[in-house]
């Protein structure tokens, strides 16, 4: 006969937070939300500290090389995604960690031969406004001119008009050798008032673009995750098939941690996977393991050697898992449980193993009560699929903005490697869907304003940091009728289009 459960399956809209006593000290400048990334023994620090509780889910709609960056000067961190070629993963791991600050790759590149019509379509798909002219159409090819909206009226000119009759040409732009240093960049911007300063190599090829603005953006980014080269860190999805292959590849590109990717962490392949990195780099190599749901599955990671553990099955907004195999549980209750044991096991091993909660954030009232209930951090996908730096298009459908948004588990994805099925190459149903998620503009906007949330929360619970909100933190269950008393009722909005809080 089946085991009857005897936990609960609740969510995170189930809770709320009840004040409690703030002090003149609580206030959201003096609150830090630092927070360890890896296992560790108690006396010592981590190895690895995130100053964000917030890292990228390991999706192709979600991690690239571009999101990584954004995150890391947030103080977070990105896992690239696994399903592609382990040459491929490499190389964008590898983008990151040479990723000069203040220094673009640009991704919005012209030729002369182009036309108005196709600047305005790029403009619109990426929302860049400069962008430059390359004899070939590259990011490092020979530069021939820049574009800027100052180069071109959309009331006036014809839409046919080639590129070469409106740019700045190359020889009318200021720019600055290769290797000039970001802070001889910014002099530069400001001494002949300039939006952006091209950077090119000997023979006149781009080699990236500083912008003033990213460079006001570098100065004000106190919170970045910096290894001890002062390289941006990053990390990577790996899974439980060519592991032998792919994470020596990851290791060479310079890649600060790993987490195996998987459907359904409680798993002798886990063990498998981590066993051999383990034989083959000891505890240097640091990777986190998952998903689970109970404690009994947080232990087996543990056990084997986890640096983190991820917490979630079917709760993400593209997951149809529950739907199809009828797998999973409430993602506040799994949880709680797992954070429960997370800590019987810090008192009886005296080895503190992180607790990543994945999936099941709609609001951003949810991202504090995953805090509270536990969570050292929280793995993110519908939330950064929205900003600018994700991997995917943006689109106008029907007058809004949104970007492209599918799941690991989706025929689009067809990432299969995540389902660990001693060997099965392929799968007869998804686990995920195809969708859209609104535009949410800039990551680092995005993230501030959730965070501001947090933080103001977490003064009214009396915190001033993850571990104080942990003990401190009181948390009641809602009934069905609160949950439309706690939202605005009984009114006519003004604006029913007005953004109170994140909703993916």
């Amino acid at each position: 006969m089946a085991t009857f459960f005897e936990g609960e399956s609740h969510t995170f809209s189930e809770y709320l937070l009840v004040p409690g006593y703030s002090s003149h000290e609580n206030i959201p400048a003096n609150v830090s939300l630092e927070t360890p990334l890896v296992r560790f023994r108690k006396g010592e620090e981590p190895s690895i500290k995130l100053n964000i509780p917030m890292v990228s889910a390991i999706m192709q709609a979600v991690s690239g090389p571009k999101l990584a960056v954004a995150l890391a000067q947030q103080g977070g961190i990105s896992f690239i995604y696994g399903s592609q070629t382990p040459e491929q993963e490499a190389a964008m791991v590898e983008e990151v960690k040479s990723y000069k600050a203040g220094f673009v790759a640009s991704d919005s590149t012209l030729t002369p031969d182009m036309s108005l019509e196709d600047v305005l379509e790029l403009k619109e798909r990426t929302g860049h406004s400069t962008m430059p002219v390359t004899d070939d159409g590259t990011a490092h090819g020979h530069l021939v001119g820049i574009v800027t909206s100052r180069d071109y009226r959309l009331s006036r000119d014809d839409r046919a008009k080639k590129v070469s009759e409106f740019m700045t040409p190359a020889d009318k732009l200021v720019t600055a050798p290769e290797g000039t240093s970001l802070h001889d960049c910014n002099d530069i911007i400001w001494e002949h008032k300039l939006n952006a300063l091209p950077i090119v190599d000997k023979d006149g090829r781009l080699t990236s673009i500083v912008f003033r603005k990213d460079y006001d953006s570098h100065k004000s980014n106190p919170d970045e995750l910096l290894d001890e080269h002062k390289r941006y860190m990053v990390g990577a999805g790996i899974n439980t098939r060519d592991y032998a292959e792919r994470v020596p590849k990851l290791i060479d590109a310079g890649v600060d941690v790993l987490c195996i990717d998987s459907s359904e962490g409680f798993s002798e392949w886990q063990k498998l996977t981590i066993d051999w990195i383990r034989e083959h780099y000891g505890d240097s190599v640091k990777v986190g393991a998952g998903n689970v749901v109970d404690a009994e599955g947080f232990r087996y990671l543990a056990d084997c050697g986890a640096d983190f553990v991820k917490v979630g099955i079917g709760g993400g907004s593209i997951c149809i898992t529950r739907e199809q195999k009828g797998i999973g549980r409430g993602q506040a209750s799994a949880l709680i449980d797992v954070c429960a044991e997370r800590d019987r096991y810090f008192r009886e091993t005296g080895i503190y193993v992180p607790v990543c909660s994945d999936g099941g954030i709609v609001y951003d009232y949810h991202m504090t009560l995953a805090l509270a209930m536990g969570a050292d951090f929280l793995m993110l996908g519908r939330y950064f699929a929205r900003f600018d730096e994700s991997p995917t298009r943006r689109l106008n459908v029907n007058g809004s903005y949104v970007k492209e948004y599918w799941g690991e588990g989706s025929a689009r994805a067809r990432n299969w490697q995540r389902y660990d099925l001693g060997g099965k190459k392929g799968m007869s149903f998804v686990e995920g869907v195809d969708s859209y998620v609104p535009y949410a503009g800039p990551l680092k906007e995005g993230v501030d304003g959730s965070l501001t949330k947090v933080r103001s929360t977490m003064c009214n619970c009396g915190a001033l940091d993850l571990a104080e909100l942990r003990d401190k933190a009181k948390i009641t269950l809602v009934s069905a009728t609160s949950l439309v008393e706690g939202g605005a009722h009984d009114v006519i909005l003004k604006d029913s289009n007005a953004d109170t809080n994140y909703r993916g």
